[in-house]
């Protein structure tokens, strides 16, 4: 333990020299701008910057890379409150609570709780990634793709009512959800699926442009096509911005339970910090005595996405740098830029590069303290977008997200994709289906397939034998239950009403 302390300590002298404090700075805020601007994406970023990174040393080039992985998680909150516009894949769900606060006058407190949940699960994940980062990538390696597989069915299964709302209509918004993620090349087989002939398909659907298309596109069509009632946004004084001390004691324990489930999602392979603010906006609704609060401004459901998708980047560093696996893609780009400047993650990085271990993980508690000095006094000034008349404000959204969805790939047929979901999700949300579902089952796609796929293979086409592992027959018989609980009630209500009658 006191290695450890002695070790940081010296991580922060090789932090506070003037290149690396610099490189940490100017990491975060690029992350920032990359979460608030849709359609780059944080691993974008980074492959842009890499090429301006080779003069550099190793130590603030890693730095610059990581302040810009989770300062991208950060900013991808302040659209996703103020114009229901996600900058970052893993601020869809704040969309539902964040920009609900925010139509009710409340979205100078949303962006407070988001900053200041994400710099609590930041820096409590940093703490996990200082002291415990080798026995959690031990035990995350025990996870194969059938783990992944029956994970990804439990995470479906949990979450596919999220909204609370008609279940059946929640399951068939996830089934369209599956069906979208299957477009692309088979990655077994090789075949095109739903491509119809168009190459740009074959790669599949961004995640990014979906989320743009079903919730900013949406909710864009919205406001142009149906009357908007005029709003005289007063004065608001700086008491307003901030949350109210009710709001304060409603966020502390979303917080703290959106950290641990982001730091442990985390471990995991695949996109863990949407899955992570997926999985805690869930868990607080099922613990929450007002769940009919959520999608209608309840500051518990900002509170625990934002802080888990902070802590899930925190914990995507522990695979990283302790055994030198990136187990999502902007750890992939991290680990990149590690082998450009010749140094390989892994068990020997400490020993071997002790000023590159110690000065990253420092780097990131100076980050996280960056982060909210840049986010929390300019709360108001974030704010105060939303005095921006429609007729001006919503023709900028459309021009900033059609950008967004062309910079993804430079493709053309993204920001065709990009209007056809969203005219799809407007006309779709009119009859009551949300579109939070939809983003569940794509996100968990590629994970179910790929898992059931290299599953079977691990199993010999054995379900029963998936079934009976450890760690996967475990966490399926789980997800069985839960589902035989949940078709349970309904046949349960016919039979009471039926002896009524």
């Amino acid at each position: 333990m006191l290695e450890t302390f002695s070790a940081l300590f010296d991580g922060f002298a090789v932090c506070f020299s003037l290149e690396n404090i610099f490189a940490c700075i100017a990491g975060v805020l690029v992350g920032t701008l990359t979460g608030v601007l849709p359609g780059i994406g944080v691993t974008g970023a980074m492959a842009l910057l890499l090429p301006l990174t080779y003069g550099m040393d190793a130590t603030p080039a890693t730095i610059l890379f990581a302040g810009i992985y989770y300062g991208a998680m950060y900013g991808g909150s302040t659209t996703s409150i103020l114009v229901n516009l996600p900058g970052e894949a893993a601020s869809v769900i704040t969309c539902l609570d964040g920009n609900a606060m925010a139509k009710k006058g409340r979205a100078g407190a949303a962006l407070s709780i988001a900053a200041i949940g994400s710099f609590i699960a930041g820096t409590i994940g940093l703490v996990g990634l200082t002291f415990f980062a080798p026995v959690l990538a031990d035990a995350a390696l025990k996870f194969g793709p059938p783990e992944y597989f029956a994970i990804a069915m439990l995470g479906l299964v949990l979450l596919t009512n999220l909204t609370g709302k008609n279940a059946l209509k929640s399951f068939l918004m996830v089934l369209v959800g599956l069906m979208l993620s299957t477009i692309g090349v088979d990655s077994v087989s090789g075949i095109s699926r739903l491509t119809f002939g168009i190459p740009s398909l074959m790669r599949g659907l961004e995640f990014g442009v979906v989320a743009m298309a079903v919730f900013g596109i949406n909710d864009l069509f919205g406001t142009l096509v149906e009357p908007q009632e005029k709003k005289e946004i007063g004065h608001v004084t700086l008491r307003e911005l901030y949350p109210t001390r009710d709001e304060m004691k409603r966020s502390v324990g979303p917080i703290l339970r959106g950290t641990l489930i982001g730091f442990l999602i985390g471990l995991m392979p695949g996109p863990a910090g949407t899955l992570a603010s997926f999985s805690s906006y869930s868990v607080e609704k099922k613990l929450s005595k007002h769940p009919e609060q959520f999608g209608q401004g309840a500051i518990e459901g900002v509170a625990g996405p934002e802080s888990s998708n902070n802590a899930a980047s925190s914990a995507a560093m522990v695979p990283l740098l302790s055994l030198g696996l990136p187990f999502a893609p902007p750890a992939a780009m991290l680990l990149t830029g590690f082998i450009v400047h010749g140094i390989t993650p892994g068990p020997t990085l400490i020993t071997q590069h002790p000023d590159v271990f110690w000065g990253l993980i420092a780097s990131m508690y100076i980050g996280n303290v960056f982060l909210v000095i840049i986010n929390l006094p300019f709360v108001g000034v974030w704010a105060s977008m939303l005095r921006t008349p429609a007729n001006i404000l919503m023709p900028i959204v459309m021009v900033i997200t059609m950008t967004g969805a062309f910079a993804t790939n430079n493709s053309v047929t993204d920001m065709v994709v990009l209007l056809i979901l969203g005219v799809f999700a407007y006309f779709v949300a009119k009859y009551g289906y949300s579109m939070a579902p939809l983003a569940v089952g794509i996100v968990l796609g590629s994970t179910i397939e790929t898992g059931l796929t290299q599953g079977m293979i691990i199993c010999e086409g054995s379900v029963w034998k998936m079934m009976t592992r450890p760690l996967s027959g475990t966490i399926l018989w789980l997800a069985l239950l839960l589902v035989a609980a949940t078709l349970f009630k309904p046949v349960k209500k016919l039979l009471i009403n039926s002896k009524d009658d």
